[in-house]
């Protein structure tokens, strides 16, 4: 029992992580955090909300509801759209999140770069589109919160990023399996 006490010791005074490496995973979990909300919030306004999606209240100046009259097949499968990406939005907050708590704040570097993939792959496929005039949209009800989800997530990863470089102490477990 003391050999296991001397060994759990150890490993917690062996490093202590950075203040920027906390700062950063717990913004980094913010953020994920943000996201789910983004998403949940997405997913209400599919069944509860008047407009199709946060700041997109007609399409070319059609209401869900005049839609609906016209063909109740489009609508039901822009809402099932509406779900499908709820639920992607959802499910990469939580991802980014876990991974950015329990990884980035444990100082693994693989755990900092899924994250990090993780959310840049979604807003870099999802974000062009709205470039595009194909619809009109409340840019800043629309497109605001993710955004600022975004600016506390960027700033969180390179906060943890520059932790996680700065002490040499902090290495995947894996790195040295074969010493």
């Amino acid at each position: 029992m003391s050999t296991d006490q001397a060994t759990v010791d150890h490993h917690e005074t062996d490093y202590e992580l950075g203040r920027g490496v906390r700062t950063g995973a717990l913004l980094m979990a913010l953020a994920g955090v943000a996201f789910v909300g983004y998403g949940v919030v997405f997913l209400a306004r599919t069944f509860f909300g008047t407009g199709f999606e946060l700041g997109v209240a007609t399409l070319n100046g059609i209401t869900p509801a005049e839609l609906n009259a016209i063909d109740p097949a489009i609508m039901h499968y822009i809402n099932h759209l509406h779900v499908a990406t709820a639920a992607f939005i959802i499910a990469t907050g939580i991802a980014v999140a876990a991974l950015a708590w329990y990884g980035v704040r444990a100082g693994l570097l693989w755990a900092w770069a899924t994250a990090v993939v993780a959310a840049v792959t979604g807003l870099a496929l999802a974000l062009p589109m709205h470039y595009m005039d194909l619809f009109a949209h409340d840019w800043l009800t629309h497109l605001g919160p993710i955004y600022l989800a975004t600016i506390v997530f960027v700033a969180g990863a390179a906060l943890a990023f520059r932790g996680l470089r700065a002490d040499p102490q902090l290495s995947d477990p894996g790195d040295d399996a074969g010493a």
